[in-house]
């Protein structure tokens, strides 16, 4: 009778205590990019706990689908390429704001010929193969020489596809992103590298590569929950300080999403830059400026059917000023 009065106690007690349980948002990335590190960083070392939410790492590979996510809800927040968001604006697409940009790996990028072509101008009338990012990358270094796209055979094939018509010689040229890139240059050894996103007017401009990663968070739960998004945003700061302060333990971290050695991944995340809480305010301002003359390039281009004036979807006001 005693143990069944106690049990009763128990149970009413825990049916009248409140809630303590963090909510959870979801966060849109993928497991192929060193760039989600900070990300990664922050959920495993729980520093978004900290701040009262849990953040659930959805792995989502493509960009479009991330962004997707986000429109449709299951997920709170993402980082992911400018190409998709930028077309999304351009649809009239408000589900969303951008707030942040933590990494960026100018130099990553850039084409690679086989033997016989010696500099970007020997690309006239040749096939070559570029995709998304890395179009625009090709298209910087074709205007470095009065250039464009008209004045060679351009394909459009897929990362992985580029390597074997490289070797085959279907194309004489293919631009793409590392590690790719040194798929390129194993598939052609005798070849050359014509140029990367740093030589490029975007680089000259800007300092960052072709088209950056950019944070993006569902305009709802800024709008109607202000308060999770600065927790949100304050991890994300957090976890992007840790992975400049300490990139080995960053990279020891995080390996496990990456399915690779701590070693490899470090490796990775060389060639990137990350941003935190010291300077995302000076950053962020270059990237807006970025994002709107890649718009500029998406429309000119015809990727897009007008420009949009991406400063509609830029929003900080939950983020730390200092």
């Amino acid at each position: 009778m005693i143990g069944s009065i106690r049990t009763f106690v128990c149970a009413a007690l825990l049916l009248c205590a409140p809630d303590v349980r963090a909510e959870s948002y979801g966060f849109a990335g993928s497991v192929t990019w060193f760039g989600q590190v900070p990300i990664m960083v922050a959920v495993d070392k729980g520093f978004f706990k900290e701040q009262g939410i849990e953040v659930e790492y959805q792995v989502i590979l493509n960009s479009s689908d991330r962004l997707a996510s986000v429109d449709a809800g299951s997920s709170a927040f993402s980082n992911l390429g400018r190409s998709s968001v930028i077309p999304a604006m351009a649809r009239g697409d408000t589900n969303f704001f951008y707030f942040y940009n933590f990494d960026d790996s100018p130099g990553i990028e850039g084409c690679w010929a086989r033997p016989g072509i010696a500099s970007i101008k020997d690309l006239r009338g040749k096939k070559v193969a570029a995709n998304t990012s890395a179009e625009i990358t090709l298209s910087g270094l074709l205007g470095t020489q009065n250039m464009t796209a008209k004045d060679i055979d351009y394909l459009n094939l897929g990362p992985n596809e580029m390597a074997p018509a490289l070797a085959k010689g279907d194309v004489e040229a293919a631009c793409v992103w590392q590690p790719l890139l040194d798929g390129l240059k194993k598939a052609a050894p005798d070849g050359k590298l014509l140029g990367t996103d740093m030589d490029t007017t975007t680089y000259q401009k800007f300092g960052t590569m072709a088209s950056p990663d950019i944070v993006i968070i569902a305009r709802r739960l800024v709008e109607e929950h202000p308060d999770k998004a600065r927790a949100i945003a304050l991890g994300m700061l957090k976890g992007a300080d840790y992975t400049i302060s300490d990139p080995q333990d960053a990279a020891k971290t995080t390996a496990h999403y990456f399915r690779k050695t701590p070693e490899e991944v470090l490796a990775g995340m060389k060639p990137l830059k990350y941003f935190g809480t010291k300077d995302w305010q000076q950053h962020m301002k270059l990237h807006t400026a970025q994002m709107q003359y890649l718009a500029q390039w998406l429309y000119d281009n015809k990727k897009i059917p007008s420009v949009p004036d991406v400063t509609k979807w830029e929003n900080t006001s939950f983020m730390p000023k200092e």
